[in-house]
């Protein structure tokens, strides 16, 4: 048979090490111990594991006299030119010494291992910042722009007269104290030597001519397409212009609560409560024509200055209000949220070849990510990052989005597991609403959001097997008393209701039975199969809210592990439950209204919007 392929389910931004299989998450578990164990033999202290990206790993240790670093390894399963990726970044974020960059102390090698090693910068990067708290203050936001374009003055005019591009700027590269309200601008492997100045002229340097010799062709790195502009993204020749956009995408995202420059459109800056004068050239460094973009640049650089002496006081908000249900709880549990969406129904309408893009790897995730942008509208880009930011918070449920005629209708079951985080996750879901309601589509988008630490696994030697569960294994369930009698409602295809071409596994009758009889039974949730040649997944997240039907709902349950031996086939299918009556209805709206930061703050009527 023709094997799926199932690396297009969705778009895995990072693969969580518990949707892995059992062997591959403990060879990234020895290997994060090694790195950790070789930094112990080297002297360091207080060693902690950071983060990982496609290219490596970063972990914090403390050297014996009380300084803190950053330790940046690259994957030792790459290829050397990959790995050698690292000493280039070493050299490129050495070449400027500037409060806002961290300090490089070395470039080494253990064995075959690249390690950069440089200052460790104090706080918290802004995305999880922003995660954590929400829309940033106009006077916040307009203080970390101060302090960006004083950093982009000093890439434009590095020490030997180049341009410097850093190529990757975007909240989750700032660090951010929140003592101080400083920054520092870290992860440098996107950087390059500019090709041409911000007016578009060449830029000459003798000693890597190899860079720029050929302007035909760029030098840049991708850097994230959900914050790089539209000519670093087409392929541009690299310009200070790249990082102009990275920076105005990434106050955008700040002010608006989101993770994407992309909402413009639909969440103008101007909507956000700005000062005037920062907003309206914001919003024309993000949407405008070219042109228009490098005039809204050079505003910026040269009035910053001026825009910062301007008395932003801290303004009490209005509470922002709940477009659509969310049940928010103080279970504090060791949980990592999942999101599985049906980006494929967007990707079709970009008119994208979905299935060239095959046999996806780290390495070159890029280029995946660079495909995947093509062909979208902007606010369906921004859509698809609104949606994926859900997966940051401790969140369990769904969303079925439809669009029709008379409007956008938002069926939903979401349950937050940390009541401090509402505020922030309030925003994150009205954003999502509000860009829904510019979409103009036919169709129906899902979402899943599950936590990846309850995920069953069960391995097979080969595909000729069939999968058998452990003879204790169970789906858990929690279970609540529902105050009203739920509507009856139908079978609820993961992506879209009846067949789907994107749900690739047919499950076995006695499996779709039960879900059938499932469906009877008052409760919300999910269930997901995602089989591979040896591993199949069980993702799942239910809530009975009926407690007079408990053993029926574990019987049923316990019936879909005994049939799990009858799965045949490679792909993903699954379904939710939503509690219908809880539909909302939204007219459409191409854009949120102008909102600006008043002209009086000290007049006792002004509140900001949130």
């Amino acid at each position: 048979m023709t094997r799926p392929l199932l690396q297009q389910f969705y778009i895995n931004e990072e693969q969580s090490i518990y949707l892995m299989s059992h062997e591959d998450a403990q060879k990234i578990k020895d290997w994060v111990q090694l790195c950790m164990d070789q930094l112990g033999l080297l002297g360091f202290s207080n060693i902690e594991f950071i983060g990982k990206g496609a290219y490596g790993f970063v972990f914090g240790g403390r050297a014996s006299d009380g300084a803190d670093y950053v330790f940046k390894f690259s994957r030792i399963n790459l290829p050397q030119h990959i790995q050698d990726r690292l000493e280039g970044e070493a050299w490129m974020q050495s070449q400027i010494m500037h409060p806002h960059i961290p300090a490089v102390s070395e470039y080494t090698k253990i064995s075959r291992q690249s390690v950069l090693m440089m200052e460790r910068a104090i706080g918290m990067d802004l995305e999880a910042y922003s995660i954590k708290y929400g829309r940033l203050s106009p006077r916040l936001v307009i203080k970390i722009a101060a302090q960006l374009v004083a950093l982009l003055h000093t890439l434009r005019n590095s020490p030997d007269q180049s341009a410097i591009v850093h190529g990757d700027i975007k909240p989750s590269n700032i660090v951010f104290d929140p003592l101080t309200e400083t920054i520092k601008l870290i992860d440098w492997g996107s950087s390059v030597y500019a090709q041409i100045d911000a007016q578009g002229q060449a830029i000459g340097r003798q000693e890597f001519s190899f860079f720029s010799e050929d302007l035909q062709q760029t030098n840049a790195k991708l850097g994230d397409v959900y914050f790089i502009g539209d000519e670093q993204l087409n392929g541009g020749l690299s310009s200070p212009r790249f990082d102009e956009q990275g920076a105005a995408g990434t106050l955008y995202a700040l002010a608006s609560g989101q993770s994407c420059r992309y909402g413009y459109d639909a969440i103008p800056a101007t909507s956000l409560g700005l000062p005037k004068e920062f907003a309206i050239t914001l919003q024309t460094l993000l949407a405008a024509d070219a042109p228009q973009r490098s005039l809204a640049g050079d505003y910026l650089l040269k009035q910053m200055s001026n825009m910062q002496r301007l008395v932003i006081p801290e303004l009490p908000t209005k509470e922002e209000k709940l477009q659509i249900p969310v049940w928010s709880f103080n279970e504090l549990s060791d949980m990592e949220t999942v999101v599985y969406s049906s980006r494929k129904s967007f990707l079709r309408e970009g008119n994208i070849d979905h299935y060239l893009m095959a046999e996806v790897d780290d390495v070159e995730l890029e280029k995946y990510y660079k495909n995947f942008m093509h062909g979208m509208g902007h606010t369906e880009r921004a859509f698809l990052g609104a949606i994926s930011r859900l997966g940051k918070y401790p969140v369990l449920g769904g969303l079925a989005i439809r669009w029709e005629d008379e409007g956008v209708y938002i069926d939903s079951s979401l349950h937050l597991k940390d009541a401090s985080l509402k505020t922030p996750f309030i925003t994150a879901v009205n954003n999502i609403v509000t860009l829904a309601r510019a979409i103009h589509r036919d169709g129906v988008f899902k979402c899943c959001m599950f936590n990846a630490k309850n995920t069953r696994h069960i391995n097979r030697a080969n595909e000729q097997q069939a999968f058998y569960p452990p003879t204790d294994m169970l789906i858990p369930f929690d279970m609540t008393q529902a105050p009203l009698t739920e509507d009856q409602s139908r079978n609820h295809s993961y992506f879209e209701d009846g067949q789907d071409p994107d749900e690739l596994l047919h499950l076995p009758a006695a499996i779709m039975q039960e879900i059938a009889l499932l469906n009877g039974i008052r409760h919300t949730g999910l269930i997901i199969f995602e089989a591979l040649p040896t591993h199949l997944k069980i993702h799942s997240y239910y809530v009975l809210l009926d407690p007079s039907k408990e053993d029926l709902f574990s019987q049923s349950l316990a019936r879909i592990v005994s049939a799990i031996p009858l799965i045949n086939g490679l792909g993903v299918s699954g379904f939710m439950k939503m509690p219908y009556k809880n539909t909302r209805q939204f007219n459409r709206q191409a854009s949120a209204p102008e909102q600006f930061f008043p002209k009086n703050p000290r007049s006792p009527t002004p509140l900001c919007k949130p």
